[in-house]
């Protein structure tokens, strides 16, 4: 029995194999096309001045306006995302698997066209934008909410896969003793679902943020590259390019320490 025991752990370990040297090759070509970059970067950014550089005026107004219009995209993706995942894991209506590829479109449609179908939709000719404009005055396009409503249409589809993912991984049999006991559906919601959902809407909510930090193409065809208005870091960085590579390149350096900062917030997820 001992030996059988032993057996059994043995075979459900992971086995461990030698790495062929073509594939050796090709894995180290890969790391190269992903570091080179990198160290490119940390080699022409001018790090004698790269304080004076980030704590220019247009760089903290920069800086400051992607930490709001990311924060707001995050937040809508959150509120709009949970009840179209609780559809998508739990509802059995007709036409699910068109909605589910409706919701990744934007993840790998490319950002320009985002914008332009953002244009078509909200803009002052557009299907909503032209009913708001004649009936409201108000027009989207141009203004720090259009930054935010094209960092959030392309960040809505990350925290709609990542609440999914947590929601069809809940144990239901919690929520139906809940049930069981008395509970209503808003008390299951709010003390049974949402705490064992914690660590799915704390991966939803930085995921979403992180891609609308870095969101670009769609943000400078429906937003513009405004200062002070729609102006984020990445098209800040974008126009440095054209005038400053110094400036361009410490801008870049500040947006990637961003990004290592969100990879490490989930390691437990994405490093193990």
């Amino acid at each position: 029995m001992k030996v059988s025991g032993h057996l059994a752990n043995t075979d459900s370990s992971p086995r461990r194999h030698r790495t062929p040297a073509i594939f050796a090759i090709l894995a180290a070509f890969g790391v190269a096309l992903i570091c080179l970059p990198f160290a490119g970067l940390i080699v022409r950014t001018p790090w004698g001045r790269i304080l004076r550089i980030l704590t220019d005026e247009t760089a903290v107004t920069a800086l400051r306006l992607s930490l709001v219009v990311a924060t707001l995209a995050a937040v809508i993706s959150l509120l709009v995302g949970f009840p179209l995942a609780w559809a998508l894991a739990r509802g059995t209506f007709r036409g699910r698997t068109l909605v589910r590829a409706l919701v990744v479109l934007p993840l790998v449609m490319p950002p320009v066209v985002a914008g332009v179908g953002l244009i078509a939709a909200f803009g002052r000719q557009g299907v909503i934008g032209s009913l708001l404009y004649d009936w409201f005055g108000v027009q989207i396009t141009f203004t720090t909410a259009a930054a935010v409503l094209a960092a959030a249409f392309v960040s809505f589809p990350l925290a709609v896969l990542a609440l999914e993912a947590g929601l069809r991984g809940l144990d239901e049999r919690l929520e139906d003793a809940a049930s069981t006991l008395g509970a209503s559906r808003w008390y299951v919601l709010g003390r049974v679902t949402l705490p064992l959902l914690g660590p799915q809407i704390a991966a939803a909510l930085v995921l979403s943020w992180a891609r609308a930090l870095g969101e670009f193409g769609a943000t400078i065809t429906f937003a513009g590259n405004l200062g002070g208005r729609t102006q984020t870091l990445p098209l800040a960085v974008f126009e440095r390019l054209q005038t400053d590579q110094d400036a361009a390149f410490a801008l870049s350096m500040l947006l990637i320490g961003v990004a290592l900062v969100v990879i490490l917030s989930l390691r437990g997820r994405f490093l193990r």
